[in-house]
Parts: C-alpha cells; structure tokens; sequence
C-alpha cells in the first residue's frame, strides 16, 4: 500500500525520535520554543505587522486596556479607569506602580509620548490606521491622560486593547538614522512593561524573549510561570512537524488538516483545531492599478472577475484544507465583527457559467496570469486547480509576507491571494475600512465605499453604522475587487507537557501557558 506524503514525514520525524540521541525537551529547561514559517527582522510593534509580532507584542508590552477572551469585556490593564468625555475624548486615569524593563516608572508621559509620536507622519508607522483615529494625548496629570479623537470612533477601545502598546517616552530619541538622514524609529530598543523582555534577536531567524520577574501584581494577564520563551522561523513545514515531533521545539500551528490528523494519531502531540479571526481573500484589480487593459491585465474585467468567483469551490478548500470549524464567507469581514453582514452579493460554485462568463469577456480559451501569495501554499495550490478546469492558467508567485505585502502596496499584483486576521479586533473597522478607503491595499478605489465606510467608522450610531457597513460591503462583492473565501480555524500541535489553551482570536498567550 502507498503511504501518503504526510505519513512519509510523520515516520520519518519518529525515525529520528527513535533513532537521535535524546533531545532536552521544553519543560526540563524551562524554555517554550515556538515557530512558524514567516520571517521577524523587527522586533517591535507599529514597525513589524506580521502576526507573529502582534502576539510578541502581548508579550512584550502591555496595553492601556485588555479585552477578556472569554466574555469581550474591556478590563483595566496600564488604564484602571476611564470615562468618555462627548464623542470626541476618552480621560483615563494610569496604574502607578509599573515599571518597564530597564527599570523606570511607567506614568502620564510614557502614554502621551507613544501615542502623539504614533500620530505624527513621519512615524513610519506601518498599519496607520491603528492610530489614525487619534488626534493628540494630553497629560492631566502625573497619572491621568486624555485622549483626543480625529472624529467620533466607537472602535477606540477595540484599538486600545489591541494593537496600541505603550513605550518609554524616552525611547523615540534613541532612533538612528537613514541614509537619507531621516530618523529610522524601527531601529529603538525593544522595550515595554509586558510579562516577558525581548533579549537577543537573530533578524529573519529568532527572537528570545525572558521572564519579567519584576512584572506588576494584579494583571489581567496573570503571573506568567515559563521562564524563557524563543520565536524561530522555520521556513519548511515538513520540518517544523519533524522538529516538534523531536522535542527540538515545543508548538507550531497552521499544521495542513492532513498531518494534523496523522499527528494526533501518534499520540505524542496535543493537537487542536481553533477558530480565529483571520480569513481568507483574493483581491482582483478593478481600480486598474496594475494597468486596464484586460488583455495584460485580465481581472480589470469584471466578467473575469465573477468567472474567477465561480471557479473556485471555496467550501471544498474550507472543508478538506483547513478544518471542520472553517467556513466559507461572502463579505469582506470576519462574521462575529460589529457591522458584519453576510447579506450581500453571493457568487456560488458554477464552472459552467465560469466559462460562459469567459467567453462573454473575450477569453474563450482562457487566459495565464500571475497569483500571488505568501501563506498556505496548498490553499493557493487548490484555487489554482480549479481555476485550471476552466481554462485559466496561472504562475504562482509564493513568498515572504514583507516582500508581497511592497508589491502589492505599489500595485504591482492585480491578482493575490492573501489573509487578514483584523489585528483580532471585533470592529468592521478592523478590516473592511483598511481595505476600501484609498489606502495601499485598496484595489476597489470607489468613491461611494469610502463614503460610506466613513460614516460607519465615525457614527456613534449602531444602526447608522451598520446600514453604512452593509452598503458598502455590497458594492465590494457587487464590484469584486475582493473574493472573500473563508475563515480560517487553525490545527495547532504542541508538546503534552504543555498547558496551553487556543482562543479564537489568534493571538497564543504564551503568558498564560504553563508546564504539566
């Protein structure tokens, strides 16, 4: 009997297992080694956006509020109180007795330096709309702050118990310079109040992160236990599996639904499969960022465009690639997410009015064209094989996420598959206003969407901002400059002597983990 590719790897991990010297595993040093695929060469917030910095940021710093994973409740974290002054300020008063990592008061100045230098142009700072929404910080006092708004945002707390981690007000001086002469803020000391301190970091390869012993009492984020905490990037799949079978690290996820399987029929893992806000999309050019001539660049064709959605059997990929609790969405937004609606243009499974709707756009053969992508590659592998029963070749350009993410700011791939995990934000806002209001991802570029997108992100309103939300969701799919495709809920193997609980929110809380 043939074995599969997955049981071919699984014997040949436990081969090494069996036959290798032992291998000191986690909970004997103490060390919880994590790893994924993607690459880390900054290890700071603002200056890096991939996941995995957004869950060393937890680490590694604290925010003014922390979102309870359980009930979405707000709770105290740096702020131990706040009161909304109109719909334009949000006063908070500030926990005295925290320290950062190299020893000094955490107080009024640390918050209003991070947030009026986050403002400012020239940060450099790479989501902007984390901090758009924020005019300036006042200092009130040694411990109380005001934060004042661009215009009314009913997400604000979403952000400040999310992506908004606070630094030093001394750090920002600390920055080099480019050759340009201009202040490099990404090059500042990794530096924050958080459980853990970043130690030595390895661009591109790992980041250690060590024990705050001196870490505050009363923490919504606990007494973290484990002493040390690696981040590696290991680019190959097959051998992140080997490496965690070995006991040479300790946890990976996105594990393939297959080798999942066969992983946890070894017994020697703990394997869950978890919701999470990310999901799945593939933008097509309708804005003619990459060019309108539908002959170089098929999917400025909006037949094309609705072709490619029939094509594709999102609910097969969802299903038998990613895992039971995955399903396919409609909208551009994660469906729990306030002013998600699924109530929009729908555009199912039909490889036979895929091909008529090529025929109609002059493509009767079909046509080659370039996808992009950075994440799964049998995900992207699976779109391209039912892209290929109607006649549409495609070339797959597969890489890291910084490099697709600067060709797709310049416009330059009209055609890509990519994910979105809403920095686990609950807020439409989160996603759907990063995508559609003119920004660097934006290959919609309508006026109307934005309008609206406006209105819903400012109105104080539930019902004004969910009407707006809806509206310019249905254009989106209406115009199909984004397929949405599905949720993700990802396979996570860990070492069983590992106490570790996923949430749906995607971001693992290694604080909170602990050895058996």
């Amino acid at each position: 009997m043939r074995l599969s590719i997955a049981k071919y790897v699984l014997l040949g991990a436990v081969a090494v297992v069996i036959g290798a010297s032992p291998v000191q595993a986690g909970k004997d040093n103490n060390t919880l080694t994590w790893a994924t695929t993607r690459e880390a060469d900054v290890a700071l917030p603002y200056y890096n956006n991939i996941r995995e910095m957004v869950i060393m940021a937890r680490l590694g710093w604290d925010a003014l509020v922390y979102r309870d994973t359980k009930t979405m409740e707000y709770r105290p974290l740096l702020a131990t109180s706040w009161e909304w002054k109109g719909n334009l300020a949000i006063e908070m008063e500030l926990r005295k007795g925290v320290k950062f990592h190299d020893g000094s008061d955490f107080n009024a100045d640390d918050v209003v330096s991070t947030f009026n230098h986050l403002v400012k142009k020239d940060s450099g700072v790479l989501t902007r709309r984390n901090v758009s929404w924020i005019k300036n910080t006042e200092k009130l006092g040694d411990y109380k702050i005001r934060i004042n708004l661009e215009k009314p945002f009913p997400a604000a707390f979403e952000f400040l118990a999310g992506p908004l981690a606070i630094f030093s007000s001394d750090i920002w001086k600390t920055a080099k310079k480019d050759k340009k002469g201009k202040f490099d803020y990404a090059t500042v000391k990794p530096m924050g109040t958080g459980p853990y301190k970043i130690g030595k970091v390895i661009p591109g390869e790992s980041i250690t992160m060590t024990l705050n012993k001196d870490y505050w009492d009363g923490s919504p984020k606990g007494k973290p236990s484990i002493g040390t905490v690696i981040f590696k990037t290991i680019p190959d799949p097959e051998s992140q599996i080997a490496q965690v079978l070995t006991g040479e690290i300790d946890w990976i996820w996105d594990v393939p639904k297959d080798k999942a399987e066969d992983l946890k029929n070894t017994g020697r893992l703990q394997v869950v499969n978890e919701k999470t806000f990310r999901i799945s999309y593939i933008t097509m050019d309708n804005a003619g960022r990459a060019g309108k001539d539908v002959k170089k660049n098929p999917v400025h064709s909006l037949k094309v465009r609705q072709a490619i959605a029939h094509a594709i059997d999102r609910n097969a990929i969802a299903k038998q690639l990613v895992g039971d609790a995955s399903e396919v969405i409609h909208s551009a937004c994660y469906p729990s997410q306030v002013g998600c609606t699924q109530d929009v243009p729908q555009y199912a499974y039909d490889p036979a009015k895929s091909k008529k709707l090529l025929a109609d756009a002059g493509f009767p053969n079909g046509f080659t064209i370039d996808i992009f992508a950075y994440r799964q590659r049998e995900f992207t592998e699976a779109v391209m094989g039912f892209l290929r029963k109607v006649g549409i070749k495609t070339n797959l350009k597969f890489m890291q996420y910084k490099a697709l993410r600067d060709i797709v700011w310049k416009g330059k791939a009209p055609f890509h598959q990519m994910t979105w995990g809403s920095y686990s934000m609950n807020d439409a806002s989160a996603i759907t206003s990063h995508f559609f209001k003119g920004g660097r991802d934006d290959y919609c570029r309508d006026d109307d969407v934005k309008k609206w997108l406006e209105i819903a992100d400012t109105s104080v309103d539930l019902s004004v901002r969910k009407a707006n939300y809806k509206k310019a969701l249905a254009r989106v799919q209406e115009k199909l400059c984004w397929l949405p495709m599905f949720t993700y809920a990802k396979y996570y193997a860990f070492s069983n002597d590992l106490d570790f609980t996923p949430t749906n929110d995607e971001i693992p809380r290694f604080f909170l983990a602990k050895w058996k």
